[in-house]
């Protein structure tokens, strides 16, 4: 089924096809503020000029016009062509497409299987899971969930913060210090404790930051000390990591860190010198890059290499190893220079491929305004977020419901949904305000929200004893649903935006929509009765539940049947 926005632009495009393309007018359908003025409104400005006649003269025109069989009446509004469908041909439509397909109702093969790799999370070992990389975690998972919806292979990659000078210099505090810390009761809290107080005291002992050097590149010549000390800290990370992955419902294809690629560096470095593009600058080597974007540092002046290094290695790799259509990095919007900087070498290098390469930035996780992260060494632990969620989300549920069936599990995916969903109802380029009060409320634009509203429409489902085997024809919708039916018709729509965009917001706020139009029609409309409309509502009511269990699943959001 073509969706309305399609159907109504195509009827007035063939009626001003000298004017204005289809695609033209697609981008200028808009929806009327008015219920009552129209499903969908064509603004004819664009034609005024064009025609020279005024946009109400044309709308009246355009409006004895345009016909379809779906349509019902159209009006003209101002300067504007307003339509209205006809609700039970929609309705047979738009339910009978949910009740064939299910769950996958809004896919599409667009993607034809294709690679995507996506690189997200990405957090540094020895250092506890913070707050900071919640963002990256969320996103870059509904993005992989988005792109398997619309037809892709995505490979998810946890690129771990494993290299650099910064490993060089916990293995300095560890040598010096370990036996001032307790690194078997905490191990990653009590590493981390280390690492905050090299940095304070190198602040009065510079020399401390030469032993930091030193160590890291006996760690990249192969230092068998150092590698021992370097490969115990990685194990107790990923432990530590995995047990969090596993409680936010976050799964990869592919765990490789930066380390992966030291000997994958010296060719890149090679093929840079070989082409001309490796410059000497205060004794490190740098490319430099057109207009006014910064050299790109390849390497140190003692020969260690970097970020960028590293990354071009990898994007090599990825390219090579998967042949993609699209590389996503599902990084802050911090390192926007990082990433045009590595874009711009690849293509001094020749990489035809180079703008599969896109940069998925984020803006920040605040908490009163200010941004959330390391300070004087504390940093907000992931893991003690989610327990102080889960135990309010427990209370909450208590109050509620006090004999709902393995509470504490449910209270675990409140919590968690609460977490994502606060995260993924803003626009990933936005800052993100934290606030555990307003993320578990059960009203609201909230996760619990969602969880909340399905659980009701499964409850309605088991009330009223609806199955698929007793649906038949939509005979008739109520007026009150028509809101429902116009949410679930652009669904397929929403799936294929969220997705060309990058953008699991958008996903978030249609289900927001569905929700409150469900749940203004439960208010409205007795669902269980003995009418001859109870089937066609019970049907109603399984697509919601249809469409918000799959649209969170999108989310990474798990939805309790009761709650």
């Amino acid at each position: 089924m073509e969706s309305l926005k399609t159907i109504w632009s195509t009827v007035v495009q063939e009626a001003v096809a000298e004017n204005v393309t289809l695609d033209d007018v697609y981008q200028l359908i808009e929806t009327p503020k008015q219920a009552g003025h129209g499903d969908l409104a064509f603004p004819c400005f664009i034609l005024a000029k064009q025609q020279r006649k005024a946009p109400t003269v044309i709308a009246s025109e355009l409006a004895e016009r345009l016909h379809h069989p779906w349509i019902k009446r159209v009006v003209a509004v101002g300067g504007y062509v307003n339509v209205l469908f006809h609700r039970n041909i929609i309705a047979n439509q738009v339910l009978k497409q949910i009740l064939d397909n299910g769950s996958t109702y809004g896919s599409n093969s667009s993607g034809n299987n294709a690679n995507v790799p996506i690189d997200f999370s990405s957090p540094n070992i020895a250092k506890p899971f913070s707050m900071g990389h919640l963002r990256s975690t969320v996103i870059g998972q509904s993005i992989a969930r988005l792109a398997e919806k619309n037809g892709y292979m995505p490979i998810r990659i946890n690129y771990i913060g494993d290299w650099g000078t910064q490993f060089g210099k916990l293995i300095a505090a560890y040598t010096l210090w370990h036996t001032e810390y307790d690194t078997k009761a905490d191990p990653i809290r009590a590493l981390f404790q280390m690492y905050v107080r090299f940095h304070k005291e190198a602040k009065h002992t510079p020399e401390l930051e030469d032993a930091g050097r030193q160590w890291f590149v006996k760690l990249e010549a192969g230092d068998a000390d150092a590698l021992a000390l370097w490969r115990w800290f990685r194990e107790l990370s990923l432990e530590s990591f995995n047990h969090l992955y596993q409680r936010l419902n976050v799964s990869f294809d592919l765990v490789r860190g930066e380390a992966y690629y030291n000997d994958k560096m010296k060719p890149i470095v090679n093929e840079l010198k070989s082409k001309g593009l490796l410059e000497e600058s205060q004794g490190a080597s740098v490319v430099r890059l057109d207009g006014e974007v910064p050299p790109c540092l390849i390497q140190k002046k003692d020969g260690a290499s970097l970020y960028a290094t590293r990354d071009l290695a990898a994007a090599f790799d990825r390219h090579t190893s998967y042949e993609p259509t699209r590389m996503l990095y599902v990084v802050g919007q911090e390192q926007a220079l990082h990433f045009v900087q590595v874009k711009e070498v690849l293509k001094k290098m020749g990489a035809s491929w180079a703008d599969q390469v896109e940069h998925v930035s984020f803006g920040l996780l605040l908490s009163g305004g200010k941004k959330m992260s390391t300070r004087k060494g504390h940093v907000v632990m992931l893991e003690d977020v989610l327990d102080e969620a889960k135990n309010r989300a427990l209370a909450s549920i208590q109050a509620r419901t006090p004999h709902l069936f393995e509470m504490e599990k449910v209270a675990e995916k409140v919590a968690v949904g609460a977490l994502i969903f606060h995260d993924l109802k803003h626009y990933r380029q936005n800052d993100v305000e934290f606030s555990l009060e307003q993320m578990l409320t059960f009203e609201g634009e909230t996760g619990p929200y969602l969880q909340y509203t399905f659980a009701r429409a499964k409850t309605l489902l088991e009330k009223g004893g609806w199955s698929e085997a007793d649906q038949h024809t939509i005979t008739e919708i109520d007026e009150e649903a028509w809101p429902i039916v116009k949410a679930l018709e652009e669904w397929p729509a929403k799936i294929k935006q969220a997705w060309q965009q990058t953008d699991p917001s958008l996903i978030a706020r249609h289900l927001l929509s569905l929700a409150k139009a469900f749940n203004t029609f439960y208010s409205q409309v007795r669902i269980i009765d003995d009418s001859a409309n109870k089937a066609t509502r019970l049907t109603i009511v399984w697509t919601v539940a249809t469409v918000l269990e799959d649209g969170l699943k999108l989310l990474g959001i798990q939805a309790p049947e009761k709650m």
